[in-house]
């Protein structure tokens, strides 16, 4: 970028975090396989690894992984747990009955899935030494941040509100990731019950954020070519961290169904829905999505109760390449998504962004 404040900004950015260009892959749990943050890791960004379902081992054998294929850096993405769910049987009872509809019969102790052991994946975290660990849904505690700190990790930390950006920065964090409405995927809302309130767009939440806060920011939510990069620079942004427009990279391994939906989702073609984990996410909306958001439907269940539910319908979706009832996440920029090398899409959009400015 030309324009002094903005090119400085970015610059800083990329000289303290150690990448070449301001723009980063979004850690999407399930969609960030090794060959994809490699590449971009290797193109002069940095790699990422949605972790939210993983296990210590798991953490520890992707960061292995991605070393093996990359010298550069990488961020590994924890979910901060919500309190434990209400339980309601009548209601997981119906749910499951919904559900058989769209899938494989539900057991009825599908809704026990608990979330994966924090405590534990942080350890792996931390002995694995990425480059950043990144949050969703709230903050690390005094003492965890202390332990990055100590074995260099930087923190970067996802909020969707004001609020949630100073709670981040009184809290140690290094950057925080503007997270607007038209992201895909789930909402980084501290409190679950407030998300579907917090639906602020990238584009009035960043210059909030950026105006307020000490630590860069990072924008995120339908940045997906070089026009999206640029305002966001412009806006107040540090850098930007873009998912949906990787999806359909040479190196995603998502279905080939969920792949090809993209390119026609129009931006109204998404929808922010609890009906996959219990927790709001923006996803393709699909025959599944509209028949569990419909008036008569049972309502979704709290996270991760809802997403234990709907443990064999996704993956069975997922096997068949079914996209009625795949989770299928998406942002609003999703029909921008292309099939190319996930380097020349990175390079195309920075060279969009600089011819721009």
């Amino acid at each position: 970028m030309h324009t002094p404040a903005i090119s400085s900004r970015a610059k800083a950015f990329c000289e303290r975090f150690g990448v070449e260009l301001p723009i980063l892959l979004a850690p999407m749990a399930g969609a960030c396989p090794v060959p994809l943050s490699a590449a971009l890791a290797n193109a002069g960004s940095m790699g990422a690894m949605g972790a939210v379902l993983s296990t210590a081992e798991q953490i520890g054998q992707w960061m292995e992984a991605f070393r093996a294929q990359s010298h550069g850096p990488a961020q590994i993405n924890l979910w901060v747990p919500d309190p434990p769910p209400l339980r309601d049987a009548a209601a997981e009872a119906a749910t499951r009955e919904f559900l058989g509809q769209w899938g494989p019969q539900v057991p009825a102790t599908a809704g026990d899935a608990g979330p994966a052991d924090f405590d534990a994946q942080l350890d792996a975290l931390i002995h694995a030494r990425p480059a950043v660990a990144s949050t969703i849904m709230g903050v690390f505690s005094a003492a965890q941040v202390q332990r990055l700190k100590a074995a260099g990790i930087a923190w970067f930390a996802c909020a969707t509100t004001l609020d949630e950006a100073l709670q981040a920065q009184a809290a140690g964090a290094d950057a925080v990731v503007a997270q607007g409405m038209e992201a895909g995927g789930h909402r980084g809302a501290f409190d679950a019950a407030k998300a579907e309130l917090q639906m602020s767009g990238l584009f009035a939440l960043l210059p909030r954020l950026a105006d307020k806060l000490q630590v860069p920011v990072i924008a995120a939510g339908g940045i997906a070519d070089g026009r999206g990069v640029a305002a966001a620079l412009l806006l107040g942004a540090s850098a930007v961290q873009v998912g949906t427009a990787f999806l359909a990279a040479d190196e995603s391994d998502i279905p080939q169904v969920w792949r090809h939906a993209l390119a026609d989702a129009e931006p109204e073609g998404t929808r922010a829905t609890r009906v996959f984990s219990g927790r709001l996410g923006r996803a393709l909306d699909t025959p599944y999505v509209r028949a569990a958001e419909a008036a008569d439907a049972p309502q979704p269940r709290p996270y991760p109760v809802q997403r234990g539910l709907t443990a064999g319908m996704r993956r069975d979706a997922n096997a068949a390449d079914h996209l009625d009832a795949m989770q299928a996440w998406a942002g609003q920029s999703a029909w921008l998504a292309r099939r190319a090398p996930a380097a020349e899409i990175m390079r195309s959009m920075w060279a969009q962004a600089q011819a721009l400015s």
